[in-house]
């Protein structure tokens, strides 16, 4: 915690208030924003909609579980739940790592392809009218280059960092 030199708590300035209050009300929004077009769309949350982003991306369209769970930025036990249910879908399946016998691979499937490739024209949509439409290039730059610091910031280095993919 970040004290004064009294020792007492730095408390945020008016400011620093508006500013926060406004991050968390843009982005509960925006995620839900786009949690309801993915459901309404494809039957799916936006979490689940990253997951089969990701693995789309990945060679071979897999990825080891412990490497998708970063990427998500989301814990292990929320991507085991996640994948039991894109199992259950179609749309992913999982094998086991042929390099280690411990791991498993989230493998997007061709239906899981199919699938993504029909809801993605209508999620980019959503998202650049909720976001990209409303900034000019300046403030998108701006965004990106604050967006990066903070997240640098929360992600340490280090086999005793905190961070979800490690819990």
């Amino acid at each position: 915690m970040t004290t004064t030199s009294t020792g007492g708590p730095l408390w945020l300035t008016d400011e620093e208030q508006s500013v926060w209050r406004a991050y968390l009300h843009a982005t509960t929004l925006m995620e839900d924003h786009l949690d309801r077009q993915l459901q309404r769309d494809a039957g799916m949350p936006h979490i689940y909609y990253g997951l089969l982003v990701h693995l789309s991306q990945a060679p071979r369209r897999r990825m080891r579980m412990t490497e998708l769970a970063k990427d998500a930025k989301i814990t292990r036990s929320r991507l085991s739940h996640a994948v039991a249910r894109l199992e259950k879908n179609g749309w992913v399946r999982r094998e086991e790592c042929p390099s280690d016998k411990r791991g498993q691979n989230a493998v997007l499937t061709d239906e899981g392809f199919e699938m993504l490739a029909r809801s993605a024209p209508g999620h980019v949509d959503a998202v650049r009218h909720a976001m990209f439409a409303r900034l000019t290039p300046d403030q998108v730059a701006s965004l990106g280059e604050i967006m990066q610091v903070i997240a640098t910031g929360l992600q340490p280095e280090g086999v005793d960092a905190d961070l979800p993919w490690l819990r």
